[in-house]
């Protein structure tokens, strides 16, 4: 089993920078493509940034293109997304996701349901 714990929310203002953390339990961590998603109040989860069992491929959300970028570190079991030039809408709840293979086939890494372990969630909130 697979626990994954969000950290590293919080509230910034606009223009402002965070930078998220998941750690994961589990051995089989390194061998797990990871992605982030979000959700704000009363809209639906959606899809942040993704990246494969070694990092060396990374998926981005349009809007967070040139502002997010995703990471890991697989000898500390950890996933990182460090948001630069936060704004407003980038407010909502930050997910951890974990799926059960080191790549992610076609652009499946955008769909919640391709995703086998979830965190709780942080908070972030981006204020003008």
């Amino acid at each position: 089993q697979v626990q994954l714990v969000e950290s590293g929310g919080g509230l910034v203002q606009a223009g402002d920078s965070l930078r998220l953390s998941c750690a994961t339990s589990g051995r089989t961590f390194n061998t797990y493509a990871m992605g982030w998603f979000r959700q704000a109040p009363g809209k639906e989860r959606e899809f942040v940034a993704a990246l494969s069992w070694s990092g060396s491929h990374t998926y981005y959300e349009d809007s967070v293109k040139g502002r997010f970028t995703i990471s890991r570190d697989n000898t500390k079991n950890t996933m990182f997304l460090q948001m630069n030039s936060l704004k407003p809408e980038d407010t909502a709840v930050y997910y951890c996701a974990a799926y059960r293979n080191s790549y992610f086939p076609g652009a499946s890494y955008g769909q919640r349901e391709t995703y086998h372990y979830w965190g709780q969630g942080t908070q972030v909130t981006v204020s003008s």
